[in-house]
């Protein structure tokens, strides 16, 4: 039988975002409440300075670009305070949003663009040629690519969103309200993409507002809108990227719904995170394992006073009870960790805060309103503590894959469960583990190895910065190798002005085999060797980019080498 959440399913309101965030009976905090800080130019947003930004963008897309109910709009920016205003300005005139990584390149817009039928495309002024390139290619007119922001363009060719708007006092416009918040569209993320182009990931209104609510349980009531080191209540320090699920709920409708400030940065930077979180009080963040790594190993740190910091929470990647572990010790501060996916809104699991260090390791227990099973190959469920993929039944689950039906037929049961493509298991009391992703298991002569379980040995090492692991098959074997990507910490391979020769690399690769080879199985051993980088590649949200690592391992194959990376 499926596992089901031992949260109070509490009723999720039948209603839109709109209707859920600003026509509710009930809100504890004041509309003069500050919801979005810019901490460089301290331009700041209220509750109700939202409320009324979007209303005025939203009469403004019906009155100049006659938008019609289901009309999408592409956002293509950095972290911005205006994001909020503009996404619910857009579902004020029942439009959806589709957010894209502002480092996509101009094909790469492109395609999103094409993709979900956007009718308008909103950026900042650094990033307008490329979106107006991109606008260009699909046929959006270049009149409806605008800009948010502090910026504006001197030229004045290119509007600012706050110029869209109704100036005719003759035409009043109301809210077009999703009539059927289960089945009506708010959001086309799309997927990061593991091979082949991304998949625009359909999420309702039902599925944000029930994740909003979840996550909101999740923490458990430790956050309020009042009280804290300045008696402003608690204050959320937003790095993670908008455009992606991960930021967009946990951050932009979380901060509003509860009433709590997000300081709002465009990007990471190591030191302005911390100079934040010292100069604002900062009591939580949302963070992923790279930064947690920074945390537990940068010397940095040491010039600031991070212990505002009440909890932090890790998501988007496995972190290991070595990392956790570190940096409260450094730190004094907590962590604990959730799990969830684009396609489930994306929070489904989440450690209690009081539980942060009594099951390390796990991503927590289930949320309200969800049901789930591991299951093997084969498709049989499988008992607890046994390892198969997780599938996942709840509000929350996404309406499926755009213009994809076969991909969501492979994603979707006939009973409503999603399959996540995610390895782990549960214990006994309701703990849920993942352990990595099906297709990036390695498989060593039949025996799966999970790149995870290796990657958080390594960044344990003491010279070590950070490590990925990927399988390179091996021909004269015939089977997949584990092989690691290692950043080493500055001066580690000595030598004369900063450079080694590759005695001393060989050296300290052997050093490191070693050390990972009297800590695991031996079919875990780093058999494919440890190669010396000087960054990982991730995506936005922390992901480590494995593909990119493989490709890099294949044509080095095609020069010669008997090993190559498995695709």
């Amino acid at each position: 039988m499926p596992t089901k959440s031992s949260y109070p399913a509490i009723p999720i309101p039948d209603t839109d975002l709109w209707g859920f965030l600003f026509e509710r009976k009930e809100k504890a905090f004041p509309d003069d409440k500050v919801i979005y800080l810019d901490p460089y130019t301290k331009r700041s947003y209220t509750y109700a300075q939202v409320k009324s930004t979007a209303i005025e963008f939203g009469k403004g897309l019906k009155a100049l670009w006659d938008w019609q109910k289901g009309d999408v709009l592409a956002l293509y920016t950095p972290n911005c305070i205006d994001t909020p205003a503009i996404t619910w300005g857009c579902h004020w005139a029942g439009g959806v949003l589709s957010p894209a990584n502002p480092a996509y390149t101009v094909e790469e817009l492109a395609f999103q663009l094409k993709d979900c039928g956007a009718r308008g495309l909103v950026t900042q002024l650094p990033f307008i040629k490329n979106a107006q390139e991109a606008a260009t290619k699909v046929g959006i007119p270049l009149d409806r690519v605008i800009v948010i922001g502090d910026q504006r363009d001197p030229s004045h060719k290119v509007k600012h969103f706050t110029s869209i708007r109704n100036t005719s006092g003759a035409s009043r416009y109301r809210r077009t309200k999703a009539t059927k918040p289960a089945e009506d569209l708010a959001f086309l993320v799309y997927s990061s993409g593991t091979t082949g182009h991304p998949k625009g990931v359909m999420l309702t209104h039902r599925n944000i507002v029930s994740n909003t609510m979840m996550i909101r349980a999740g923490e458990g009531g430790k956050m309020s809108w009042k009280g804290g080191p300045d008696d402003e209540g608690d204050k959320l320090l937003a790095f993670l990227p908008f455009f992606h699920i991960y930021g967009l709920t946990c951050l932009i409708h979380q901060s509003l719904y509860s009433g709590l400030t997000l300081i709002v940065m465009p990007r990471f930077d190591l030191e302005d995170f911390c100079r934040f979180v010292e100069t604002f009080k900062v009591t939580f963040a949302y963070v992923v394992p790279p930064v947690v790594l920074l945390l537990s190993k940068h010397p940095i740190i040491d010039k600031y006073n991070l212990s505002s910091i009440r909890m932090m929470n890790s998501g988007a990647a496995p972190l290991t009870k070595d990392l956790v572990d570190a940096v409260h010790r450094r730190l004094g501060i907590p962590i604990k960790q959730g799990y969830g996916l684009s396609e489930t809104s994306p929070t489904t699991h989440t450690q209690p805060w009081d539980h942060w260090n009594t099951h390390p390791g796990s991503v927590g227990t289930l949320l309200p309103y969800q049901e789930a099973k591991y299951m093997s190959p084969d498709e049989q469920e499988l008992p607890a503590g046994t390892p198969g993929e997780l599938w996942i039944r709840g509000p929350n689950v996404f309406k499926g894959y755009l213009n994809n039906p076969l991909a969501t037929s492979h994603a979707l049961t006939p009973d409503g469960f999603f399959k996540t493509g995610d390895v782990g298991y549960q214990d006994d009391q309701g703990n849920f583990y993942i352990t990595d992703r099906i297709k990036e298991l390695i498989k060593y002569k039949g025996f799966q190895v999970p790149p995870a379980e290796l990657e958080g040995l390594l960044v344990a090492h003491p010279k070590v910065d950070d490590a990925a692991v990927i399988g390179v098959y091996d021909g004269e074997t015939a089977t997949e190798l584990p092989r690691a990507y290692v950043v080493l910490k500055p001066g580690e391979l000595g030598g004369k002005d900063g450079h080694a020769g590759h005695g001393n690399k060989n050296v300290v690769a052997t050093e490191i085999q070693e050390w990972i080879s009297a800590r695991v199985a031996g079919h875990k051993k780093l058999r494919g060797g440890v190669w010396f980088v000087d960054e990982i590649p991730k995506s936005a949200s922390g992901k480590i980019l494995r593909r990119v690592l493989k490709a890099e391992a294949v044509a080095m194959a095609k020069e010669g080498s008997s090993i190559k990376a498995k695709l």
